[in-house]
């Protein structure tokens, strides 16, 4: 069909291109273009582009600014003042859930008769998980993992993508784009590792990486939901200990409104809401080790004795199953560390890792160590483990703090959703959903509407439904530690096939990492009765969308890729007899890397004509903030009459709301310069260089259209019942989601969407 409108379609938006090679492509520094005798710029890196004797010559645009060694959106040195304040900053938004932990640790463990040997066991646990997940783990290994400034588990998997060739995608169509890819790997990649040869061979193994990627991402986001919940929950049952007479149901439909009104916020951006909830964080960061270090010298001033791992022993030996099944609880005291690495994005490696070595860490060991303190004397006090070891006189102070300070612990995952979600977007591996960037310097801190609200409609069903803080505990230790072990064995792979780290370093790492977090992963497990399913359920669901989209998006790429067009294609289609030049400038939009879409070919067969003057235009989504005004439209020129090749490039903080006249007046200026530099190029003669510019001209005058595609797929007999329900239910989302072209301000009488039926 063929009608006006703008609708979804499948050109290249923010985060959007059509891949060809691996899923990671949307961040190579490469733009799809055509063949062209004379550029309107050149790159010394020549060496890297395919022969201009191909389908498709494709000239580099003028490249963005080189990214710095840590993240590509900050300035390569950063004054020590300044990464003081964000360090400050990071207090309000990545560490809220990790340090507020102490609110629910103790009461979400199934603690029968506790001893005071079990008290010191169970101390000496949570302090060295502590130490090797936190310092050791996120702090000193993690963070170095970043892919173009993003952390999260997603973002190790398109850094294991875009450095060693592993996307989902079958050799064939790897091969198709092979001049890209090997252009951008890393530097040690010619000489793969074994490890790396094996998974780029088996796509059986290629498959396992993604679903395990897709599941440490849905665990994240169910982290998300989670956090909040419990964090808000815990806090306001402090207000039940001075006035037995409130019911559970009134505290439950109190932290829901406050809920509500911190996801209200979220539109306000990363950084505003962390300057305004990081004095909070510092004023709870602060007051509970003081607490804690009074509690130490009032009960059991030898706590620290506890450090020594032979407690551990001890715990296990004396306890067997029942200290296994409390490491449930256990484990939760560690919660918020993948935020920590997540996270990365709104702020930096440095500003986090000081900020968490300084006053995070220091802050939960005391803080633990005054609650275990307190407990050893009352024992039978563990069910409200935090409130009872507050001394009454400062009782109501310390609960406003807890309070705030639980309602800033649901940042830290909000804004890790947000990121993961961004991630998945912009590989294709999520329906596409608006992600805002809420600042003008920081690509990673970004907000989604959709999200936003999707998630505090969930966090507030998970409070009144299941109420019970033992079963959100018992749900949130899953999530937690399942995370954990995911990171673990996805920078394994790091460690391996990128880092090239020494063999013994690796069994080191994942010895170690991989035991710890799979004997926590067992013992919440046996919690999926009594909560546990949540996480799952969330996990599941999502992981069905994204398998779904992906799945679709796969299709699709598989098609494109096979029916492209080439320019030899383009000119037997307009040397058919019967297709007419018709007056007028047309924008036709693609975004299929090395050709055309089949749209173009559908298009011209079907309408049996093509405009006098075509340009067909690309959007291009850099890693950077803005993008320079010489450098924002590429233009160049096929080898057929009238066809014009563009691609417009934009950061994360450009404007894309043009008026569509702008956008023809700005490409019509960048013809007219590159037809100029042609000519010197070429010594072509002078009147034929006009007279081109004036055939421009007049098909501007005569009238401006924009063309872009609309494709759905075409189910037939021969397809599967699992084709059938996968493509069915992908149709579904893409009918749903946001378009992949960004709104250009192109009027809608200007505006024409071309219909395809792709054959599954």
């Amino acid at each position: 069909m063929i009608g006006g409108g703008g609708g979804g379609g499948e050109q290249a938006g923010p985060g959007q291109e059509l891949r060809a090679a691996d899923p990671a492509a949307t961040k190579r520094e490469f733009v799809v273009n055509v063949e062209s005798s004379c550029s309107v710029s050149h790159n010394s890196n020549s060496h890297l582009l395919p022969p201009r004797n191909s389908a498709f010559f494709i000239p580099p645009p003028p490249p963005p600014p080189p990214p710095p060694t840590t993240t590509t959106t900050q300035p390569k040195e950063r004054g020590r003042w300044e990464t003081v304040v964000l360090a400050y900053k990071t207090l309000g938004v990545v560490f809220g859930g990790l340090v507020t932990s102490p609110l629910y640790v103790y009461p979400s463990m199934p603690l029968k008769s506790p001893t005071e040997q079990d008290y010191l066991g169970i101390y000496s646990i949570m302090f060295w998980t502590l130490t090797l997940i936190g310092v050791v783990k996120y702090t000193s290994i993690a963070l170095k993992a970043d892919d173009q400034g993003e952390g999260g588990t997603f973002a190790l998997y398109s850094l294991l993508c875009r450095n060693m060739n592993i996307g989902i995608l079958s050799s064939k169509q790897v091969q198709t784009n092979s001049s890209f890819s090997h252009s951008v790997l890393h530097e040690g990649t010619e000489n793969k590792s074994r490890l790396g040869n094996f998974f780029e061979r088996s796509i059986a193994a290629r498959r396992a990486l993604l679903f395990i990627a897709m599941l440490g991402t849905c665990m994240l986001i169910g982290d998300g939901i989670l956090t909040p919940a419990i964090s808000v929950l815990s806090a306001m049952e402090g207000i039940r200990a001075p006035f037995p007479s409130v019911s559970k149901s009134s505290v439950e439909a109190l932290s829901a409104v406050v809920l509500v009104v911190l996801f209200l916020l979220q539109k306000f951006g990363t950084s505003r809401v962390s300057f305004m909830f990081s004095p909070i964080m510092g004023a709870w960061t602060l007051c509970t080790p003081l607490v804690g270090i009074y509690s130490i010298i009032q009960h059991y001033p030898s706590i620290f004795k506890a450090l020594s791992p032979h407690y551990i022993f001890h715990f296990f030996w004396r306890n067997g199953k029942e200290g296994w099944l409390l490491l449930g609880g256990t484990v939760l005291c560690i919660t918020g560390s993948e935020a920590l690495f997540a996270d990365l994005g709104h702020f930096n490696r440095s500003s986090i890792q000081i900020a968490f070595l300084l006053t995070i860490y220091p802050s939960l060991v005391l803080t633990y160590a005054g609650q275990t303190a307190y407990l050893i004397k009352n024992p039978n006090d563990h069910d409200d483990g935090f409130y009872k070891f507050i001394p009454t006189a400062i009782y109501w102070p310390i609960f406003i703090i807890a309070t705030l300070a639980a309602i800033v612990a649901s940042q830290s995952l909000i804004s890790a959703t947000f990121s993961v979600i961004k991630q998945s977007v912009v590989l294709d591996y999520f329906p596409r959903v608006k992600v805002v960037h809420t600042s003008s310097n920081k690509e990673g801190e970004v907000y989604s509407p959709e999200v936003n609200y999707i998630l505090m409609i969930l966090c507030v069903a998970v409070i009144l439904i299941f109420g019970d803080g033992k079963d959100i505990g018992n749900a949130f230790g899953v999530v937690v530690s399942l995370v954990m072990l995911i990171t673990t064995i996805l920078l394994t792979l790091v460690m391996i096939m990128i880092w090239r780290t020494p063999p013994w370093l690796v069994a080191v790492y994942f010895f170690t990492f991989f035991t710890m977090e799979g004997v926590y992963s067992s013992a919440v497990l046996s919690k999926i009765p009594e909560g546990g399913w949540i996480p799952f359920a969330i996990s599941f669901i999502l992981a069905f969308i994204m398998f779904g989209w992906f799945y679709g998006r796969q299709k699709k790429i598989e098609y494109e890729l096979t029916h492209k067009i080439d320019l030899g294609r383009l000119g037997l289609l307009l040397s058919e007899p019967g297709i007419q030049r018709v007056p007028g400038l047309c924008f036709f939009y693609s975004n299929i890397q090395d050709g055309l879409t089949p749209i173009l070919g559908h298009y011209i067969k079907n309408m049996k004509s093509v405009h006098k003057v075509t340009i067909f235009t690309t959007l291009r989504y850099l890693l950077v903030p803005k993008v320079a005004a010489h450098e924002r439209i590429v233009v160049n020129k096929l080898g057929l009459e009238g066809t014009y090749g563009c691609v417009i490039q934009y950061g994360y903080a450009d404007s894309l709301n043009l008026e569509g006249d702008d956008i023809v007046s700005q490409v019509t200026d960048s013809l007219q310069v590159y037809l100029q530099n042609c000519s010197s190029c070429l010594t072509s003669e002078h009147h034929e260089v006009q007279e081109e510019i004036s055939a421009f001209e007049e098909a501007k005058l005569a009238g401006v259209v924009h063309i872009r595609g609309k494709t759905r797929f075409y189910i037939g007999k021969n397809c599967s019942w699992f084709e059938r329900s996968m493509l069915a239910f992908y149709e579904f989302m893409h009918s749903n989601c946001r378009s992949a072209l960004p709104a250009l301000g192109v009027p809608p009488p200007h505006r024409i969407e071309v219909g395809m039926l792709y054959e599954a």
